[in-house]
């Protein structure tokens, strides 16, 4: 369940110095050189954060917002290291969280880090998805109710298998049963993000505050046993 990063460069001291200072981390970084690649890449998975060289994206400008505009990784950490022909304002302006200036420093990079990795468990715990496996009843705002089950659930939602050929939209009121040994009941409002033939999406728009704690202490467990895993 560790982080996962990507790093675009050509730059062969560039990529010395990036994987020098992840190296005392637990976060995986994966390495491209071309942009159309990493853009292929952050178009079909999340990953928690970038570090997005701009001698090598002839329009870095473009690259940030299609970042910024996808449904996976809209939140995730920008670090942009500009160049003679890119400022820092204007990686800030396009929507870059941290900016360095080459020749990159490492004690510049590791004060970066020290910010932007808490920033990424945050974003990563938010956005990753536990599998489970448990019913769940919706109610529509005209008052229909519907029953499913629980494919995955993160902080910020979950998704979960269609219900016969009904189909909800807008927002809804979530309820299920949380798994531990003091039963209690979640109850939400969210949002249907996505919809198709075999399962759906919602996302949080406010979850009760008298089982927040005890939602957040079942994640808590849930990452607990990945991580007694191995995951």
């Amino acid at each position: 369940m560790g982080l996962n990063c990507l790093l675009l460069t050509k730059d062969a001291t560039l990529l010395a110095t990036i994987q020098n200072g992840f190296s005392a981390t637990t976060a995986a970084l994966e390495m491209r050189a071309d942009p159309a690649t990493a853009i292929e890449l952050s178009d079909r998975r999340h990953l928690d954060g970038f570090v997005i060289d701009c001698d090598i994206v002839p329009r870095t400008s473009d690259l940030i917002a299609r970042i910024r505009k996808s449904r996976s990784n809209k939140q995730s950490i920008l670090v942009v290291v500009v160049n003679a022909t890119t400022s820092a304002s204007m990686a800030i302006d396009a929507g870059a969280d941290f900016v360095l200036a080459k020749p990159v420093q490492e004690k510049q990079l590791q004060s970066i880090l020290d910010i932007a990795l808490p920033r990424m468990e945050r974003e990563h715990r938010r956005y990753f998805r536990h599998k489970i496996d448990l019913p769940v009843e919706l109610t529509s705002q005209s008052g229909e109710t519907f029953t499913a089950k629980l494919l995955n659930v993160s902080e910020s939602g979950v998704a979960l298998t269609r219900f016969g050929s009904s189909a909800a939209s807008g927002v809804v009121s979530v309820r299920f049963e949380l798994p531990s040994a003091h039963s209690q009941t979640f109850q939400a409002k969210a949002d249907v993000v996505w919809n198709d033939s075999f399962a759906m999406g919602l996302r949080f728009l406010r979850i009760d505050p008298g089982c927040r704690q005890g939602f957040t202490a079942w994640l808590d467990s849930l990452e607990a046993q990945l991580q007694f895993r191995g995951y």
